[in-house]
């Protein structure tokens, strides 16, 4: 059996996208942010769907780690319905080894609905509730790494189990992306996943959340002391079109976007594939000034194709687009 480089661990979905015609809705203000809006109780037309098997943070990691030619393999769970069926066989063509997806009998697969408005996504989810049970592994399938985000509210005691896990493996060097489930949880109730982090891996607002810090706190060193403190050896923040910083605790870098050649189609998992283009880099053997130069490219291909997926580069390309970066997007 081939050595796993990386384990991913959490939900897995389908999207069925609906992309908007934009003269039929409009996006307002709202005292809890914006809104979009659609005419009410009648027909609207819509310009198309498109269903796209096997995504979700995890997923698109998988994935992306396969694509750059790592071993990659994916814990998650589905139903015992074509959804699943579809899923684990669109992962199999993308070269991620399912052996640890775990069909539940009599459950449905997690099925989500994006309205696609603009460059912009609304996503209509609903989580299924699934016996979630941490696998056994053989000493041969113990993994590198692990990289562990998204999962339902509904699998919180199962990150004890996780941690536990890597508590007892500590060969296994962990990347945490939390999803938005794991935030809202909170840093005490998750204390050994972050303490147990190789790398911790959110966006600006995220940070913020994680260390209760007011919105209109922008000092990038204050997040980092923050989160660094929690146990992470090193913490990457993205922050939109101002860059990316990361940091091993010592040594603190900035790095601007990669310019995009077009502009986006839509911004689905640009993070997913920051992050983990950033940890692949880490295990192909490149320093932290080395990944963060490789964690911008592949978004910036991302955003040009509907999906997580489509747009995710091989390691070759990868490289060839780094070789053609303008002087200016380098590592400061």
């Amino acid at each position: 059996m081939t050595k796993i480089d990386v384990l991913n661990i959490g939900d897995i979905v389908t999207d069925a996208f609906i992309k908007l015609i934009d003269e039929y809705g409009r996006v307002e203000d709202a005292p809890d942010g914006k809104r979009l809006s659609l005419p009410f109780s009648t027909k609207i037309p819509f310009d198309h769907a498109e269903i796209l098997d096997a995504v979700g943070n995890s997923a698109n990691t998988a994935v992306n780690f396969a694509k750059l030619g790592l071993k990659s393999s994916f814990v998650t769970n589905v139903g015992d319905d074509q959804a699943g069926r579809d899923m684990v066989v669109a992962l199999q063509k993308n070269n991620v080894d399912t052996r640890f997806v775990k069909a539940n009998a009599g459950k449905k697969s997690n099925y989500h609905y994006v309205l696609w408005y603009g460059d912009e996504l609304t996503i209509l989810i609903n989580h299924e509730k699934y016996d979630y049970h941490w696998p056994t592994f053989r000493p041969d399938e113990l993994p590198e790494w692990a990289y562990f985000s998204s999962i339902s509210e509904g699998a919180l005691d199962y990150h004890d189990d996780v941690a536990q896990w890597l508590e007892d493996h500590p060969t296994v060097k962990l990347a945490f992306q939390p999803g938005t489930f794991q935030l809202l949880a909170g840093v005490e109730r998750l204390q050994r996943i972050y303490a147990r982090a190789e790398v911790l891996a959110v966006n600006f607002e995220e940070a913020q959340q994680i260390l209760k810090q007011p919105s209109d706190m922008r000092d990038i060193h204050v997040l980092f002391n923050g989160l660094h403190a929690l146990g992470p050896k090193i913490v990457v923040i993205t922050d939109g079109p101002a860059g990316s910083y990361a940091s091993d605790g010592e040594n603190r870098f900035k790095m601007p976007i990669y310019p995009d050649p077009a502009a986006p189609v839509e911004r689905t998992g640009c993070g997913d594939a920051y992050t983990s283009t950033f940890v692949a880099a880490l295990i192909k053997g490149y320093p932290l000034e080395g990944a963060l130069q490789w964690a911008p490219i592949t978004p910036t291909n991302v955003v040009q194709h509907v999906g997580a997926q489509a747009g995710l580069l091989d390691e070759n390309t990868l490289k060839e687009w780094l070789e053609k970066a303008p002087e200016w997007a380098t590592v400061k």
